[in-house]
């Protein structure tokens, strides 16, 4: 293999060489290890980035570790799909270590930079799989970084938000096990592509343990994007976690709808008798009520890392809304909100850590404070985030619900989607219009208590204005990216092409 073979490994070994050598560096040899983790952030960006390059050829790759071809070996794969997550959670990582090392949030604990960047691994390695198993094994390798990222700075609360975080990742990856011990049963394999070929030929008298273990997997996925009525950990435990540390987790409910666009068309798809679209039945009612639950708590909450939680859970549900019906067109839609959700939820996470920093006693409480450093860019830095996150015209996230709307017309359940969208959408405004006139605008009563503290730097707004950056970028080039989305979508729904790259080694 030459060099540019080898590069779709790159972004699972960059962070795993990087998270050990961080961790040995760090107590005593901060800034070299700072530099390593920023740098080791960038050459995975610069990686992600090349190989979304080599997928505009609309070529489909298989890496085989070891050289044992698929299926008998481990085997890495690269298409559209998998370029387009590496280039965001390699965005968001940047960005989000960016602001860590800027506002000294890293310093709480010397584990926070090996942590990260064993988080990313296991992203990377979650996006690029072609495996079931190894599939399991980077959920492992990442919710592991994230039970440690999670309680980065202690506190009970936090705590108490992390035990029940574990217990409920525990039960998830007990019934992976289980959904992968019956699908090898049964086929003989985990290779996503040779679990394609063989699922379409089981015989009629597999087809119920089929559709079990089909529908068990989906039950993790879903568990992992926290799909109603399991959802209730993210809200505490993202409400409980550092903002830094959230902004990071925006993406990690993202994976696990990545793991369902994955597989149901491919395995689960029309070929697959019983277990045919096994969650179509139960995704889109799932997804409207996740919607609903979240942009209700977006305004019924009463803090502003709590209300961002709240808002990745209202963007999931919204995103399931499409993908759900597994038509090319609404996945396509569904591929650029996304994105755009990512960035936003990611955005709203960092506005609320610089706010709470600035108000002192008053932290992320949604309530009328004294004038603080700095609420004039933060309010507008709010007012940014908001209205992408909500789906407000001119940023993306309208054009998102736009394509969405677009395409789910006329296809059956668009009724349902309609509505919620547009009555979610203003349930949304009113939430963040009172969260906001009362954080940025509203004078507070003469006896409330003055705000004292450090004064913080300018500094710390960079990030937050990079993502939202990125926000209008998507906007601005939106028809480029909806070419993009539209031949990722065309890919992943078109299963007889993944197959024959992987089994056959080539492209």
């Amino acid at each position: 293999m030459t060099l540019p073979d080898h590069l779709v490994i790159a972004p699972i070994i960059i962070p795993a060489v990087i998270a050990p050598v961080t961790m040995l560096l760090m107590r005593r040899h901060r800034p070299v290890a700072l530099g390593l983790s920023l740098g080791g952030g960038i050459a995975m960006l610069a990686a992600a980035v090349a190989l979304f390059v080599r997928a505009q050829d609309d070529a489909i790759r298989s890496y085989a570790l070891g050289a044992w071809r698929a299926p008998f070996g481990i085997v890495l794969m690269l298409d559209r799909l998998a370029a387009t997550m590496l280039v965001l959670a390699a965005v968001l990582a940047v960005t989000v270590l960016l602001h860590a090392v800027i506002t000294g949030a890293d310093k709480r604990g010397w584990h926070f930079h090996p942590l990260f960047h064993f988080q990313l691994m296991g992203l990377n390695g979650a996006f690029l799989t072609g495996d079931l198993f190894n599939l399991f094994v980077f959920f492992e390798v990442l919710l592991i970084a994230s039970y440690g990222l999670m309680l980065h700075g202690q506190g009970a609360l936090r705590l108490k938000a992390g035990v029940a975080y574990v217990v409920v990742n525990i039960v998830g990856s007990a019934l992976f096990l289980m959904s992968l011990g019956l699908l090898y049963g049964l086929t003989g394999t985990l290779n996503m592509a040779d679990l394609a070929v063989r699922v379409a030929a089981l015989a009629r008298e597999d087809q119920g343990l089929l559709r079990i273990a089909g529908l068990l997997l989906m039950a993790v996925f879903a568990l992992k994007a926290a799909v109603v009525p399991i959802h209730l950990w993210l809200p505490r435990t993202y409400g409980a976690t550092m903002p830094v540390v959230a902004a990071l987790f925006a993406i990690m409910t993202k994976v696990g709808v990545y793991a369902m666009i994955r597989t149901v068309p491919l395995i689960f798809g029309a070929q697959a008798g019983a277990a045919a679209w096994v969650p179509a039945p139960y995704l889109l009612p799932a997804a409207i009520l996740g919607a609903v639950i979240g942009f209700v708590g977006v305004l019924t909450t009463r803090g502003m890392r709590e209300q961002a939680a709240f808002a990745v859970l209202a963007s999931t549900g919204t995103l399931l809304m499409a993908v759900s019906l597994w038509r090319e067109a609404t996945l396509a839609a569904a591929l650029y909100y996304m994105v755009q959700a990512t960035l936003a939820g990611a955005a709203l996470f960092l506005v609320a850590d610089v706010t709470m920093r600035r108000r002192g006693p008053y932290a992320d409480s949604i309530v009328p404070s004294p004038r603080f450093a700095g609420q004039d860019v933060a309010g507008l830095l709010y007012l940014t985030a908001a209205i992408a996150a909500v789906g407000l015209p001119p940023l993306a996230g309208f054009v998102g619900k736009l394509l969405i709307l677009d395409a789910s017309f006329a296809l059956p359940g668009w009724q349902a989607i309609w509505a919620t969208i547009l009555v979610t959408t203003l349930i949304g405004v009113v939430g963040f219009s009172r969260s906001g006139s009362s954080l940025f605008w509203k004078a507070a009563p003469p006896e409330t208590v003055a705000i004292t503290g450090t004064a913080r730097s300018r500094a710390e707004f960079v990030a937050p204005i990079m993502l939202l950056a990125m926000l209008a970028l998507l906007t601005i080039g939106a028809g480029w990216v909806t070419e993009q989305t539209r031949a990722t979508a065309a890919q992943v729904m078109d299963p007889g092409r993944y197959v024959s790259a992987i089994l056959g080694g080539g492209r």
